[in-house]
């Protein structure tokens, strides 16, 4: 008889070792999240009263109050918007639905800035409309201010409500029509059973996909940046790049970090004790609507999709290719070649780490590695304007302490360090920001890789790195290839970590639109755009392949 041979990480002294070697791991990969974390956050225990002073007096009340102003606005809208059109798709019929289920998520894949620009450059006073309208009835003729708190809301609205949308949509496939059919056999009506049974059920769906579309509104920069609309983010990087003061940037994350906290506890207090199920498929058949309604339908989806991804479209598409003579040139390759190189290197990156960090819950089981899983992944929650200034004053610290040394060593011939200041720096703030995003269908894949699997493979002499390579791999090719596609167009949209972190002369895509509509050179613009939307398109579509199998 054969003896028991014990494997490394396994059994015994040596599952125990390799589970603790697993929990180091996942305790290293929350550093990065801790560090800007407690950086922030511990700036409001060492104030300064003349920073506040400032702040208090010039700055915090018109952003709050144009930030608070902000995430209602667009909460109510992208809430209005999303529930009924998740509704029309999932539960009625009408004409042109099947192609409408699928294509109003396309406006997710126009970055807000981008939307901005052409929404300003074709409404703003010296814009086509208005110069139009102008001809047509005078020079005093009036028209609705476009850079205005409506303006910026309804924009961003546009370009967030698929959160809503894509959430909902899959509560209601599951439970809408069965929803009805409970009311009606309660005496309700159609309208009643949607409003009393329907839509409360939903409730913890709606409420997720708020939640990200408040996340994503705090965090902007370009589109408020565009419309001149002050909110935390903007004055972060003014404190930062415009005033040079790195306090007032700290004093500001720190409150916008509050406000993400309290909106957390929000979502979570709407979704407290809401515990729906519903079955995998509709029990009936759709809703047919007649007569009016069926019209009103198509009409009304029709209008969303045409504003929210349709003319823009055509508007960057006719400006880009007024200006491609002009602008495609041996610089644009260069905004080309920084975005793809930063946005490949990234996807690997952020996805070998979320990998890491799902072998590390998978190996190390326990509390404090489902703790550290958790704190890894809030980088997600915290807007980019604030991780740039978390992770740049810690790593400015590290660097002039590192200067010092060698100033100390080597004298006149030391060499300047700015660790602050390269690709490092942006790759950190990436990990950060988007870990969330490559972990979760990296670690669903992982869900897959059961013990038996181990089990199987070893009983035939399959083991170690060829258990990676021929069984584990091929089991999470799918979600690696998923998240790689995510973080890659996530980097390619980033504009605030970019331009906050960038080394001096690294501009991508997203920076290029920066410079252009500061300057107000809207139809200049549109060429790096359309780059940075036809990116995004890539997993939309995917999505909407795999919804559509799903369906």
């Amino acid at each position: 008889m054969l003896p028991k041979t014990a494997s490394p990480g396994f059994t015994g002294t040596g599952r125990r070792n390799g589970s603790d070697r697993w929990r180091s791991v996942a305790a290293v990969i929350t550093i990065p999240v801790l560090l800007p974390l407690l950086v922030i956050l511990g700036s409001v225990f060492v104030p300064d009263p003349d920073t506040w002073e400032h702040l208090l007096e010039h700055v915090l009340a018109e952003v709050l109050v144009n930030t608070l102003w902000l995430v209602a606005g667009v909460a109510v809208i992208t809430g209005l918007l999303g529930t009924s059109l998740a509704w029309l798709t999932a539960v009625t019929d009408f004409p042109g639905r099947r192609f409408f289920s699928w294509a109003l998520m396309l406006p997710i894949a126009v970055p807000g800035y981008v939307m901005a620009f052409v929404v300003v450059g074709l409404l703003d006073f010296a814009g086509p409309v208005q110069s139009a309208v102008r001809d047509l009835w005078g020079p005093d003729a009036w028209f609705p201010v476009v850079r205005g708190r409506a303006g910026v809301i309804i924009v961003m609205s546009l370009v967030l409500y698929p959160y809503v949308y894509l959430i909902t949509r899959n509560a209601f496939l599951t439970q809408g029509a069965r929803a009805l059919e409970a009311g009606q056999s309660l005496g309700l009506s159609r309208r009643q059973g949607f409003f009393r049974i329907a839509l409360p059920m939903a409730r913890p769906w709606i409420a997720g996909g708020l939640m990200l579309v408040v996340m994503e509104t705090l965090a902007d920069f370009g589109t408020v940046a565009v419309f001149n609309y002050n909110t935390f983010t903007t004055a972060i990087y003014e404190s930062w790049f415009s005033l040079f003061s790195i306090r007032a940037a700290l004093q500001l994350s720190s409150v916008l970090m509050l406000l993400v906290f309290v909106a957390v506890l929000i979502e979570r207090s709407l979704r407290a004790n809401a515990h729906y199920t519903g079955g995998g498929s509709p029990a009936t058949a759709r809703i047919r609507l007649a007569g009016w309604p069926r019209w009103l339908a198509s009409a009304y989806a029709t209008i969303v999709m045409l504003l929210a991804f349709v003319l823009p479209l055509v508007q960057m598409l006719a400006w880009g290719w007024q200006n491609f003579a002009r602008d495609f040139n041996t610089r644009y390759l260069e905004f080309v070649s920084h975005s793809l190189l930063l946005a490949i290197i990234s996807a690997g990156f952020v996805t070998a780490t979320a990998l890491l960090l799902a072998y590390s819950l998978r190996n190390g089981p326990g509390a404090f590695a489902g703790i550290c899983a958790r704190v890894a992944t809030l980088g997600y929650a915290i807007p980019g304007a604030v991780l740039a200034v978390g992770i740049f004053v810690p790593l400015a610290a590290l660097s002039n302490g590192v200067q010092a040394m060698l100033d100390i060593l080597l004298g006149s011939a030391a060499p300047t360090v700015l660790l602050q200041a390269t690709l490092l720096t942006m790759l950190v703030a990436y990990l950060v920001r988007f870990l969330a995003v490559a972990y979760t269908p990296v670690e669903s894949n992982m869900q897959r890789v059961t013990r038996s699997v181990d089990e199987a493979s070893r009983s035939l002499g399959i083991s170690g790195t060829r258990m990676l390579r021929r069984v584990h791999f091929p089991i999470l090719r799918g979600g690696l290839l998923t998240a790689m596609t995510l973080v890659f167009v996530d980097v390619m949209k980033e504009m605030p970590i970019t331009l906050m972190t960038r080394p001096f002369g690294w501009d991508t895509l997203a920076v290029r639109v920066f410079e252009m509509t500061s300057e107000g050179h809207w139809d200049r613009a549109a060429l790096p755009a359309l780059a940075i939307v036809l990116a995004g398109l890539v997993p939309i579509m995917m999505m909407i392949r795999r919804t559509e199998h799903a369906a």
